[in-house]
């Protein structure tokens, strides 16, 4: 069967990235692409290296093009998704890679975003720890799904094996990471023009007011962590895309180094995406650019008595649209790698 597909937000980096995948996918036809502002221009225009899709041109956002397809998905950005989603009630898959139907508490919405608060979706991490389980098993047969925040899956995958196993104390857990600024999309903003970012690091959102905090917290409790807390500082860099996710947790009184590399070894030793480099070696961002791919280096630090794990992602792919379409083939019950790379592209 071949399903039929609206991308919205195509001509935005994380629409052209779930357009790069899909295009290769054997079981997609990507039937319309829209936007706004580039609304009746050739997608090629906007997306030039997706020469397989140069057929297309953008069309205006609205319910009525978006309705009619079999899946539909939405890179827009924060608080502009759920006017569209509502309309959307008879297309058999929805997928938000904005952050609209992610947060399960309105308090946490209203806290650190603005605008009305929609009902949250099965959150797209298939490797998630919940519980006994993965949030995998929610995916199969999904009819809507939340794609994650680049960030907060980063993080959430490195400490969600220390929180369910009981390894770690989940209320002291310190994050920092190295972040490219495709992150923050492709609109045209001082802060990221090339002349203020090239040879220099930009700590943002510090002191515990980065929207993707609640989204962390959430998935903890997920997995078994009954009040995380977490200190999160991102720091804008000069690689065009990467996070390398650098978290440390307070290691569990009576745990022993081999129970603390055992949870992670445990949590990860079958999955294709996220995976444990051996004892001694760290990811590099350069390792996993392209891939759908999460790397994932830990350290035991006894003098501190801390566990420390280093985390590489692409934050387009593993942290946006590669994330969606492995929950899009979860739910229509596809090969869940399909259409997906764990090769990154070097040099």
């Amino acid at each position: 069967m071949t399903y039929s597909v609206a991308v919205s937000g195509a001509s935005g980096y994380a629409g052209g990235e779930i357009l790069r995948l899909l295009a290769a996918h054997p079981d997609i036809e990507i039937r319309t692409v829209t936007a706004h502002s580039t609304a009746g221009q050739p997608l090629v225009q906007h997306q030039p290296h997706l020469r397989s899709l140069a057929h297309l041109t953008i069309q205006e956002t609205s319910p009525e093009i978006l309705s009619g397809h079999d899946i539909v998905f939405l890179a827009l950005p924060h608080g502009q998704s759920g006017q569209y989603t509502d309309s959307l009630g008879d297309t058999p898959l929805v997928i938000d890679a904005g952050a609209d139907h992610r947060l399960v508490s309105e308090t946490e919405w209203d806290r650190f975003y603005s605008g009305p608060f929609h009902e949250p979706w099965t959150y797209g991490v298939p490797e998630l720890p919940i519980g006994a389980g993965k949030q995998r098993q929610n995916l199969v047969g999904a009819t809507r799904i939340a794609a994650p925040g680049c960030n907060a899956s980063t993080v959430s995958l490195s400490m969600a094996p220390g929180v369910s196993a009981g390894v770690i104390d989940p209320t002291g857990i310190v994050s920092v990471l190295a972040v490219g600024p495709s992150g923050a999309g492709k609109s045209l903003k001082t802060n990221l023009l090339a002349s203020e970012i090239l040879g220099s690091a930009n700590p943002y959102a510090v002191g515990g007011t980065h929207r993707h905090i609640p989204e962390i917290r959430q998935a903890l409790i997920a997995a078994g962590a009954p009040d995380p807390r977490i200190s999160f500082t991102p720091v804008l860099v000069p690689m065009a895309r990467g996070i390398l996710a650098t978290s440390s947790a307070p290691i569990a009184p009576g745990v022993s180094d081999a129970d603390l590399r055992a949870a992670w070894e445990e949590a990860y030793h079958d999955e294709a995406f996220v995976q444990l480099l051996p004892e001694g070696h760290f990811p590099r961002t350069a390792d996993v650019i392209g891939a759908n791919t999460a790397l994932i280096g830990l350290a035991i630090d006894r003098d501190a008595g801390r566990v420390v794990v280093v985390a590489a992602v692409d934050n387009l792919v593993k942290g946006t649209a590669g994330a969606a379409i492995q929950s899009m083939n979860l739910a229509l019950g596809l090969p869940e790698d399909r259409a997906l790379s764990m090769n990154g592209v070097a040099p």
